[in-house]
């Protein structure tokens, strides 16, 4: 059979990953770095594509493509969940595990802590204007909240990336 010299191109979609209870756990750089770490594993380790993103206190944007994007969640997760719950043992910052142990769904039997909430609520993006809908919605998030005046100057946005400057990951801006 012969190769096509066409790319099949995954549709990026919006999502929105919270932390339970919308603790403030991303507000150290070791939480944040895990989280850019877990995305760098996936770019390199597949086909995971990550059109931009901003990383908060609480939750975290992104709009990514993959040929499996919901497996490619499940493993961000579960990556990220095991490292900041290990991270937060090592610290000594029983205050934040007993909260994460305390509001843990009772279903969730698998693991005694529960950093995430459940879904992902992912968002087709199907037209470029979609895409610079959500792309101006997450790099205003910090604006929008007071933390900064202009979107590149928040650190854990793609807002840098788009306004020239070094990101602290690679974006895909071709799209």
């Amino acid at each position: 059979m012969p190769r096509s010299r066409y790319r099949v191109r995954q549709n990026p979609h919006f999502l929105t990953a919270t932390i339970n209870h919308w603790l403030p756990l991303f507000t150290r750089p070791t939480t944040v770095n895990i989280v850019l770490d877990s995305w760098w594993f996936l770019q390199r380790d597949g086909e995971f594509q990550l059109y931009g993103y901003v990383i908060l206190e609480n939750h975290l944007h992104l709009i990514a493509a993959s040929a499996d994007l919901s497996r490619d969640m499940q493993r961000f997760k579960a990556y990220t969940a095991k490292q900041i719950i290990a991270y937060l043992q090592q610290s000594g910052s029983a205050r934040v595990l007993g909260l994460l142990a305390l509001l843990k769904r009772p279903h969730k039997t698998e693991s005694e802590y529960q950093v995430w909430e459940e879904g992902n609520h992912p968002q087709l993006i199907e037209t470029e204007a979609v895409m610079r809908q959500k792309l101006d919605y997450i790099h205003r998030n910090p604006v929008k909240r007071g933390y900064v005046d202009l979107p590149e100057h928040w650190r854990y946005s793609s807002a840098r990336n788009y306004a020239g400057l070094e990101g602290l990951i690679e974006v895909v801006r071709e799209w």
